[in-house]
């Protein structure tokens, strides 16, 4: 027997209909990929920037820690909200929750070199990106065909890493020489309201499960425990997906100094190096997304994502540590083939929803509070352990993480589905190759 995923419905208002595709949702990828241009300009440059107005490195970990914990918040509400207030309403507060307390960042925190004023400021903003391109990501599992899902959530991650940081870091090679690291990151803000505009502005309204109250908040938690408890599978697929994100988030915040000061590279190879990895990662999202539809997502996480992951990861201290000298073509290498792995993680969006397919806005909170987390856990790693393990000790954390989420990944059991084939034949696919798009 087939099986189907009901998709939540809404009280009033023009709602998007069910069983979309990709195309459907052609200026929301648009508007993400603006969005997240923007909010990528900074990831290669901001912290020696702070660095150089006075503040530690050791301030900077702490700041992007301070971040991360707020990000990842809102990453895990941003679906319990969907379900409430439906994904629009979610997308409009993200694009505000960065907006505001980036215009106080950048035009009180950063002049008056407050440390205070800054965690306050950039901590605030954390809860933009995840709730404006979450909500967007919830949007696409509740209403996109199941046949079609896998590369629906590759292009979402297509959008999402060719902005953040890679078309954004580029971006910012073009404005730093003629503007400035100060005047670039206000150029940034402009990109980010464009393109959350662009996203928000054509949306009509979009399925919500609840009243549309914040009382609704607490029993939606409750029964987010009870989900858990029932299919811990959803909790696993949470930790896996804080993994897949953790070391990128962590590489931004002490690798630039690993570049510039013990291989004595030039802050540009460092920007290259890490445009490099998500140049390749995006290219990946979309085979990967496209790939996995036909063969097992819980396969391609573990042995592609996990494992191979783990491998390249420590590639990125040893290979530029040997090479940084002879050939900037390997240390980039490296770099490539990093991205490429990460890729792995990508059915991850498409099995977890698979896992709760009559909730399936528990299933993206408890997803999308991992990928948040990951954006606290990469830099707390280097906050607690640089000073004791230093460079090479951190790329080995981060690469044992990857082993295991690989390992964890395994004990994910998809359920068992049918569904049409290329010539309208049903097809039974068994558990162990996963849920098919």
């Amino acid at each position: 027997m087939q099986t189907t995923f009901p998709v939540p419905s809404v009280s009033n208002g023009p709602l998007l209909p069910a069983s979309r595709l990709p195309r459907s949702f052609a200026l929301q990828y648009a508007g993400l990929l603006v969005f997240m241009i923007g909010d990528g300009v900074e990831v290669g440059y901001l912290s020696p920037f702070l660095v150089q107005t006075g503040q530690t490195e050791h301030f900077v970990a702490l700041l992007f820690t301070a971040y991360g914990l707020v990000a990842a918040l809102a990453a895990w509400f941003s679906g319990l909200l969907c379900d409430i207030f439906g994904s629009r309403t979610v997308m409009t507060a993200g694009l505000l929750f960065w907006i505001l307390p980036q215009l106080l960042f950048l035009g009180v925190a950063i002049p008056a070199h407050s440390p205070a004023l800054l965690l306050l400021t950039y901590g605030l903003r954390g809860a933009g990106y995840p709730l404006f391109s979450y909500g967007l990501l919830t949007l696409l599992v509740t209403t996109i065909r199941q046949d079609r899902l896998g590369r629906a959530v590759g292009l979402f991650w297509f959008c999402f890493t060719c902005g953040l940081p890679t078309v954004g870091s580029i971006v910012a090679q073009l404005l730093l020489p003629v503007y400035g690291q100060y005047v670039t990151l206000w150029i940034a803000l402009l990109g980010v309201g464009a393109g959350g505009v662009l996203a928000v502005l054509p949306l009509p309204a979009t399925p919500r499960t609840q009243t549309g109250s914040l009382k609704d908040i607490g029993p939606t938690l409750r029964e987010t425990v009870r989900q858990i408890r029932q299919n811990p599978g959803v909790g696993l697929a949470c930790i896996v997906r804080a993994v897949n994100s953790s070391a990128t988030h962590g590489l931004i915040v002490f690798m630039p100094f690993f570049f510039t000061g013990r291989l004595g590279l030039s802050q540009d190879v460092w920007i290259r190096f890490l445009e490099i990895i998500f140049a390749s990662n995006i290219v990946f999202n979309l085979l990967i997304g496209f790939a996995s539809d036909y063969i097992s997502w819980r396969q391609t996480v573990i042995w592609f994502g996990g494992i191979g992951s783990a491998l390249s990861c420590v590639g990125l201290y040893w290979i530029p540590l040997l090479y940084a000298q002879s050939s900037l073509l390997t240390v980039y290498t490296s770099a490539a083939i990093f991205g490429m792995t990460l890729a792995g993680y990508v059915p991850l969006s498409a099995l977890t929803p698979s896992l709760l397919p009559d909730h399936k806005g528990i299933a993206m909170s408890l997803l999308n509070l991992g990928a948040g987390s990951s954006v606290w856990i990469g830099p707390f790693i280097v906050y607690a352990f640089e000073g004791t393990v230093g460079t090479q000790g951190i790329i080995l954390i981060y690469a044992a993480l990857f082993l295991a989420s690989a390992l964890l990944t395994f004990f994910i059991t998809p359920p068992t589905v049918t569904r049409p084939d290329r010539v309208s034949n049903h097809i039974t696919l068994p558990q162990s190759e996963g849920v098919p798009s």
